[in-house]
């Protein structure tokens, strides 16, 4: 449901998860080639990791936790990462590692978040970074996860409507650390603004054309399998007409709960035109019912989801090329890195059929919608 929560947004390793716990704030959107007109997706992330281990190491330095040196010694990792890049047939993917000592991060009530730490800032409302890694850099050290480039971005953030999960990333919740992973799209539809630099090239990001998405994660832990479909690009078949008041956002996995791991799960809403349809398997009241699968071939990632309520049903199939696509990288909080083949993307494409349920009668199509710049995620443990 669309209802804004600043505090869901808040920086939440605190007690046991800044011990071992990861937090982080996702963006992505589309910016245009200044010189080309070339339409190219970006994403940015600022990660946080375990800022009670800041010391496990004297100095100053970020702690690495694939560092072979750190990996024999049991040194768990300990940083600021901030995640960038863009996808394509030259797909980068981008990390820079920043000490706790270099970085201040607070919350407020009335503004939210903020972090700060050199060349980088992030906010409700404001995103500036920079990145650069060389390729000797890149080649020599494996422990930093990443690509070679250079990437540098000032940007305005405008977020239009939430996906706000329910009870599940509540206070009490939050509080008790119930859940190894937790989910929060404070900007699930967002505009962007601003200007980026990616290896030379300058890109214009303009609101009403960045199709933009913000969210965020936090927990001690990563799921497995991990799924995650949003968009806002949206153009009704039956309408003929561009959808400028909707989005949808799935994600999900098999969460684990107080330790026990659950059946797999999905969370959805479709904010269609002004009106939620929310698929949430923790209002149980609502009957939610989901099947999902996703599967990758030779050329392409494949997602097919069907979720049902008592109201509605949500059927979608999107796919996205692999040559287009990342295979994005995370180290866990204890150290260890199970997700190998997490495949990433901002060019899917596809269907999703949005329908209203009748008592003792067929359900009504209420639209048939194409999709496009869908960012989207899949992978397992491996």
């Amino acid at each position: 449901m669309n209802k804004p929560d600043l505090k869901r947004d808040y920086f939440m390793l605190d007690g046991r998860f800044a011990r071992q716990g990861y937090d982080w704030w996702w963006h992505n959107f589309t910016a245009v080639n200044e010189k080309t007109g070339e339409e190219k997706p970006f994403f940015i992330e600022y990660f946080t990791c375990n800022p009670s281990l800041k010391n496990q190491i004297p100095g100053n330095e970020p702690i690495l936790g694939q560092l072979e040196e750190n990996k024999n010694n049991n040194i768990k990792p300990s940083y600021v990462m901030i995640k960038c890049g863009f996808w394509g047939k030259d797909k980068t993917q981008l990390h820079r590692f920043i000490p706790w000592n270099d970085v201040k991060i607070e919350n407020n009530s009335k503004t939210g978040y903020t972090l700060s730490a050199p060349d980088c800032f992030a906010s409700e409302t404001v995103l500036k970074g920079k990145v650069q890694v060389t390729k000797k850099d890149a080649k020599a050290h494996p422990e930093f996860m990443c690509d070679a480039g250079k990437m540098e971005w000032d940007l305005i953030v405008s977020k239009e409507v939430a996906f706000n999960v329910g009870y599940g990333a509540g206070s009490i919740f939050r509080k008790l650390k119930a859940f190894e992973m937790y989910w929060h799209a404070q900007g699930m539809k967002s505009k962007f603004s601003g200007t980026i630099t990616a290896n030379g090239e300058k890109y214009i990001v303009k609101p009403e054309k960045s199709f933009g998405y913000s969210d965020k994660n936090w927990g001690s832990d990563f799921t497995s399998s991990w799924v995650w479909l949003s968009k806002n690009d949206l153009y009704s078949k039956i309408n003929k007409r561009e959808l400028k008041n909707s989005v949808f956002d799935i994600g999900g996995g098999r969460p684990v709960a107080f330790g026990i791991a659950l059946n797999r799960k999905l969370l959805s809403d479709f904010w269609y035109e002004g009106k939620s349809y929310e698929f949430n398997f923790s209002k149980f009241w609502t009957f939610t019912r989901t099947k999902f699968d996703c599967k990758e071939t030779d050329t392409e990632i494949i997602w097919h989801v069907r979720q049902e309520t008592t109201k509605a049903i949500m059927e979608t199939d999107i796919r996205c090329d692999k040559e287009n696509m990342l295979l994005v990288n995370y180290e866990a909080p204890n150290g260890t890195k199970k997700h190998n083949r997490l495949w990433n993307g901002g060019h899917g494409y596809g269907e999703v059929k949005l329908y209203k349920k009748r008592p003792f009668a067929k359900p009504v199509l209420i639209d048939d919608i194409k999709v496009k710049h869908v960012g989207c995620e899949w992978g397992e443990y491996c």
